[in-house]
């Protein structure tokens, strides 16, 4: 690959992460207005309907084969349904600090997946990165020197579901990619997914969202999330995947804690302490020795 070309790749994934960085504050703004189901439906609605205006003035949209509908079903059903469920609701129960760092452990399990799914040889730097970053994921996680969770266990096991989620959506997103543009991917990824939330926000928020409507203020934060979280953030990644691998694209999302932590300090009042510099400083170099050959 050029330098060039190589470049492109890297500024996309970083790009990526960026948008998924300010998701995590979005959330917080449209948490004010929405249950964590209907804001999801909400921001899919808003993904699904540029993707296809956008798809439809440029002619882009390739037409799904019949043998890959039931792989598209099972990528909308890791994300973003399985992954919205545990995220939103996750969200809704500890910091955007510590939920970032938590969905930072995807990583972990990607190589794993690429070697089970696609027979591709481990690194060793990989997973000394990933190992490190682990540990530096734990740091912040934990109080320094009283070793105890500082959140909602049930939020973290949300979180843990959507980590879940993440791993099961690069093994299948990297079967599609070379047959599919990203564009057409993230199209069809989130139709099918705003129609798995449709049965679970009738039966669970429909009340509360007739009594709140749609106003100026609430429709802000869920047209960034749909806009740049749901759309762009995920054209990116799916760009990234299937020029880097599934390894060292998904490695860099141990670089959302980093930028959601110092967002969530200017933007929400959240706290930064030392021991979760120290432990973000650790992920950082858990990232900087994945992406090292060897």
């Amino acid at each position: 690959m050029r330098l060039g070309a190589k470049l492109g790749v890297y500024l996309a994934v970083v790009m990526s992460m960026v948008f998924w960085s300010l998701s995590f504050i979005w959330y917080r703004d449209a948490n004010a207005y929405y249950g964590p189901i209907t804001l999801v439906l909400l921001r899919l609605v808003v993904s699904s309907g540029l993707l296809f205006a956008l798809m439809l003035l440029t002619g882009r949209l390739v037409r799904m084969a019949r043998a890959d509908v039931g792989w598209f079903m099972l990528l909308a059903f890791f994300e973003p349904f399985l992954y919205f469920m545990g995220e939103s609701n996750g969200m809704t129960l500890i910091s955007s600090t510590l939920a970032a760092v938590l969905i930072s452990l995807a990583p972990l399990l990607s190589p794993i997946a690429e070697r089970i799914f696609f027979g591709r040889r481990i690194g060793v730097l990989s997973v000394v990165g990933l190992v490190v970053s682990v540990l530096g994921v734990g740091v912040v996680v934990l109080h320094q020197g009283e070793g105890r969770m500082e959140a909602d266990p049930y939020g973290v096991l949300l979180m843990l579901v959507a980590v879940l989620a993440t791993a099961g959506y690069s093994v299948t997103v990297a079967r599609l990619t070379a047959r599919y543009d990203v564009f057409t991917i993230i199209t069809y990824q989130n139709s099918i997914g705003a129609l798995y939330f449709v049965p679970v926000f009738l039966l669970s928020e429909l009340d509360g969202f007739m009594r709140v409507g749609i106003t100026l203020q609430s429709a802000v934060p869920i047209v960034k999330l749909g806009v740049f979280a749901s759309t762009f953030a995920f054209v990116l990644y799916t760009y990234a995947i299937k020029h880097l691998g599934i390894t060292r694209a998904s490695s860099f999302t141990n670089a959302i804690p980093v930028l959601t932590a110092i967002l969530a300090y200017f933007m929400l009042g959240e706290r930064l302490t030392p021991v979760m510099v120290l432990g973000i400083g650790v992920v950082m170099l858990g990232l900087f020795l994945s992406q090292r050959t060897g």
